[in-house]
């Protein structure tokens, strides 16, 4: 009897998680060989958790003999119950070994018929938490947008409270879902971050389905089709990143789409965002920002929930409690002098030298440098070490919990022309914007340790480059920055 023709009928629901993907999929071997040993033991000994083990069924001896002698033969048989598959997971994690043996099991023993899409969405999650900085990300204001702006109104208009959002995760999924589902198809994934508090929603987008010829599994888990967004909890802000690897490269016919760019993807979903958001008469917009970064924990410092947000450069210190009082308390406070902070800067490496000084056994370090005492240096470089700490703060030290990896800043005054530059017809020509760009481990660290230097004037330079306004990004025009134009 001939097998009937399966019909496939268009519909707007999202790709479901236990959509599987084949476990000899290459790209599928990439993104969890990028997990730790460790990690891809956690992982799959969560997916045979009582909770998730509906959901992630590992591959089991079949009761009935269906005549298949090869099984006896696989590098992993089968096991009989979901307590060997556990037990033989903690054995790995019980004794020292390589990644491999563990990844070859996942994919050709215990799950060999394929990776659902939650399983694979759980391991990219995994690595975000263990890696923070393998993604660039960029922060975006939610605001309200308010029709009618009463007394009490333009009262709160600076409360961020009121620009937070209430709503359950499952509800904002369905109505991000039900913004996104007439153009591509897609999967989501919400979880809890494990080492930050935050939400973080993970959106994979492919093209239609029902497009011919079919795609094939590779497409399935290309990176370059995935965007992260970020909630931090009690913030005004969202954190979207789009990964930066270019993902499988198609091995059919291309076709234009908006999946397939990425640049088309994130404004996709950005636009999508604040509608999935807004309720009646309570309506959000996204607002970009001049701050991006590569490290989570460092967005979450300077556009987050704590009172860093509003305190960073000169104002670090107190913040980080480095000095008592408040800037603005007018009684007397028992704050300590400029000599004692800079003194209590040096904290760190004053100790390591002492320790390092007591050592017998390194004679290269018995004696303490003599720089590391704020006494012992000179006047010139007393002052403006001091007029280092007023500007910098906190910010940019041993002790910074938050460092820029970048910082892009465009000059766009016109250029002071001589006569020699003027034309025969009397009209100068027109020279591009100057760009500048500072990238390193901790850009505002070495702008800090150039005014140590005595290379840049302190006192001259600008709050942004001070890490007081915690930017990115700036557009400089008459040696201020445009708010409006980043």
């Amino acid at each position: 009897m001939a097998r009937p023709r399966s019909v496939r009928a268009p519909t707007t629901a999202s790709l479901p998680n236990s959509l599987r993907i084949p476990s000899s999929t290459p790209s599928l071997t990439k993104s969890l060989g990028k997990l730790s040993r460790q990690s891809l033991l956690e992982l799959a000994l969560s997916w045979l958790d009582d909770r998730n083990i509906a959901s992630f069924p590992p591959y089991l001896e079949p009761e009935e003999d269906n005549g298949d002698d090869d099984e006896d033969t696989l590098p992993y048989p089968a096991a009989k119950t979901i307590e060997e598959v556990r037990q033989a997971y903690e054995d790995l994690r019980d004794r020292k070994g390589g990644k491999r043996e563990v990844l070859e099991r996942i994919l050709e023993g215990d799950w060999r018929r394929g990776i659902s899409l939650r399983q694979l969405a759980m391991a990219d999650l995994r690595y975000i938490d263990d890696h923070p900085a393998s993604l660039r990300w960029t922060v975006l204001e939610l605001s309200r947008i308010n029709a009618r702006k009463s007394s009490t109104e333009t009262s709160k208009a600076n409360d961020w409270s009121s620009s937070v959002p209430r709503t359950q995760a499952a509800t904002f999924v369905k109505a991000l879902q039900h913004e996104i589902a007439p153009l591509v198809k897609a999967h989501y994934h919400i979880a809890r971050s494990s080492t930050l508090p935050l939400t973080l929603l993970r959106i994979f987008i492919i093209d239609s389905p029902y497009q011919s010829p079919r795609q094939t599994p590779e497409i399935l888990a290309d990176s370059s089709r995935v965007i992260y967004v970020a909630f931090p909890d009690s913030c005004p802000f969202i954190y979207t990143s789009i990964t930066a690897t270019t993902g499988s490269k198609p091995t059919g016919p291309t076709t234009s789409s908006v999946a397939t760019d990425p640049r088309s993807l994130q404004r996709l979903v950005r636009d999508a965002i604040p509608k999935a958001l807004s309720r009646p008469q309570e309506r959000y917009t996204l607002k970009p920002t001049s701050l991006a970064a590569k490290n989570l924990p460092t967005l979450f410092a300077l556009r987050g929930p704590g009172r860093a947000t509003a305190a960073n450069g000169a104002f670090s210190i107190f913040a980080d409690s480095a000095l008592e009082g408040s800037p603005l308390d007018p009684r007397p406070s028992h704050t300590v002098s400029s000599e004692e902070h800079m003194r209590s800067g040096n904290t760190v490496e004053d100790k390591e030298n002492e320790i390092s000084a007591e050592d017998p056994h390194e004679s290269s370090t018995k004696r303490k440098p003599a720089s590391s005492d704020p006494s012992a240096l000179s006047p010139v470089s007393k002052k403006r070490r001091l007029a280092v700490q007023s500007r910098f703060g906190t910010a940019g030290g041993t002790l910074t919990p938050a460092p820029l990896d970048r910082l892009d800043v465009r000059l766009v005054d016109r250029p002071a022309f001589d006569d020699d530059d003027v034309d025969d017809d009397g009209s100068s020509s027109t020279l591009p914007a100057v760009s500048l760009m500072f990238t390193g481990s901790d850009v505002i660290g070495g702008i800090r340790k150039l005014a140590e230097l005595g290379i840049i004037d302190p006192k001259q330079m600008p709050s942004w480059m001070t890490g007081e306004e915690g930017v990115s990004m700036a557009v400089v025009r008459g040696g201020k920055r445009l708010r409006n134009n980043v």
